[in-house]
């Protein structure tokens, strides 16, 4: 007896590792790709239904000034793993058919996870690029997730709207056929095989704009492919191929600490539901791919459930960045939308600086530890790094991320103070309750998509409090504010403000 007490203090001083490892929770993020503040149902500004997501929602902490880095996607992607802002690396930029913007050398969650003994993996969209030259599809592909703390990684190289139209297991392309190789280029050879522009009568979805090259299950795609017939996905079952993976990786690793990257497809174009969720949401294929999206993450916490690791497993849920409707195709978002607000009362939208752009939902969850919460804290997705490292005991950070653990998993605890966001390459700042937007050149709106940009010739400033929507301008009213605003900005920003200055010279 005297022994096992001895023993026990010897844990209870030193941390024996078994216990350390029991206690290690596994952490799986699931990031939505364009979906809005108002496309879940439980922010109660849109009138789409997402049970499954409302049901984590619900007995978790739901953030309603919770933010993505940007107002698109890399960039967001690049910030999220990396805890830095995406302005900071220029190459963090919408990316199509681009090599790895991660440096091999650079600090990621996967990374510093692995330093405490987690296996670590993605499934679904990846978008950070790959390689580091001409990429050859018909061999290893590296640099890539796995090359930046991924053990394992089952992908999609850019999005559902570009070529390849293939899957990616850890570097290699699945099920493709040696004889049959892949070519693949973004500019104007279109190997002689039919296109969009060409044969509008072999489409299944009609373009809008941007998506008028290859000709893949029906659906024009931006680039050109050649070969690699067997190994082309099918767009309908993607939402469930993608899910099985999940499943297949959490039952893989579930005896030790894991952390899961879970990057669904939708509701980006294009949206191709499986055809159990066509018409569910009476919204037309946005809405139906939304639908199933709810379902997948429904059938991944039934998984956890299953296998009794929902006691022990962070959820987290949030988004790239702001809804965007016609986003290339003609998929009746626009005509069947009715009374759905996506971006609730925020204006903008994708590739906006206003707030739609980058207030996505965000939301928290770990049975038994977090309690039911709804948080005005500001928070943000750099700052998973950084809190990720405080609750497995890591003294790894990075120098933009915040140690938010305890507001995001212990229901206490400030959120942020301030941060810059940013959209196609352009940034704002957020502090306290106040919004400040330099001016900017260039069109006010993006008609192919039909979404506010923020660029002005004047600054832009908004009380966040009074005005939600962004609609008055106090800059010439609260010049003492603004100056305030604009000092911090380029103070954070540091050489990035000269470029500031010089467009409002212009």
């Amino acid at each position: 007896m005297k022994h096992n007490l001895f023993a026990l203090l010897l844990c209870s001083l030193f941390s024996c590792n078994t216990s350390i490892d029991e206690k290690k929770p596994n952490i799986i993020v699931i990031y939505a790709d364009d979906l809005g503040y108002g496309d879940v149902s439980s922010y109660g500004v849109g009138t789409l239904e997402t049970p499954n997501i409302d049901k984590i929602a619900n007995n978790g902490v739901r953030f309603t000034n919770g933010y993505a880095s940007s107002a698109t996607c890399s960039p967001s992607r690049y910030a999220l793993l990396t805890g830095t802002y995406p302005w900071r690396n220029k190459r963090a930029k919408i990316l199509t058919g681009a090599n790895l913007i991660i440096d091999t050398l650079e600090m990621t969650i996967p990374k510093m996870l692995k330093t405490k003994g987690y296996e670590t993996g993605i499934v679904g969209k990846w978008h950070l690029g790959l390689g580091n030259t001409k990429i050859d599809y018909n061999k290893k592909i590296s640099p890539g997730p796995n090359e930046v703390g991924f053990d394992h990684s089952f992908i999609m190289a850019d999005t559902q709207d570009r070529v390849p139209t293939v899957y990616i297991e850890n570097g290699y392309v699945v099920n493709l056929d040696p004889n049959d190789p892949i070519e693949v280029n973004f500019k104007n050879d279109d190997y002689g095989l039919p296109s969009g522009t060409k044969n509008p009568e072999l489409l299944t979805m009609k373009w809008h704009h941007g998506h008028n090259k290859a000709i893949v299950n029906g659906v024009p795609r931006i680039g050109y492919m050649k070969g690699g017939e067997k190994a082309k996905w099918s767009d309908i079952d993607m939402a469930d191929k993608f899910l099985d993976e999940a499943k297949k990786y959490i039952d893989k690793v579930k005896d030790k600490p894991f952390f899961l990257f879970y990057t669904l497809q939708q509701p980006h174009v294009p949206r191709t539901p499986h055809p159990r969720f066509v018409g569910s949401s009476g919204m037309g294929p946005r809405g139906d791919v939304i639908k199933e999206a709810d379902w997948c993450i429904g059938e991944l916490y039934n998984h956890l459930e299953e296998n009794n690791l929902l006691e022990n497993t962070i959820i987290i849920i949030s988004s790239d960045n702001g809804p965007v409707l016609n986003d290339g195709y003609y998929d009746d978002a626009v005509e069947k939308l009715g009374d759905h607000t996506p971006a609730g009362k925020l204006r903008g939208g994708k590739y906006s600086l206003f707030e739609a752009g980058t207030r996505v939902p965000f939301i928290t969850y770990w049975k038994g530890k977090t309690k039911p919460q709804v948080s005005d804290e500001i928070v943000t997705q750099i700052d998973f790094l950084n809190s990720f490292s405080t609750l497995v005991g890591s003294d790894i950070n990075s120098s933009d991320g915040v140690d938010l653990s305890d507001v995001f998993f212990n229901n206490e605890g400030d959120g942020r103070d301030e941060f810059v966001l940013e959209a196609t390459t352009r940034t704002a700042f957020r502090s306290g309750n106040w919004v400040m937007i330099p001016p900017y050149p260039g069109p006010a709106k993006n008609y192919n998509v039909d979404i506010e940009l923020g660029n002005s010739k004047e600054y832009l400033l908004f009380n966040l409090e009074s005005d939600l929507s962004q609609q008055n301008n106090l800059a010439n009213s609260n010049p003492e504010k603004l100056q305030e605003m604009i000092s911090r900005y380029q103070e954070i920003i540091g050489k990035e403000s000269s470029k500031v200055e010089q467009l409002i010279l212009e």
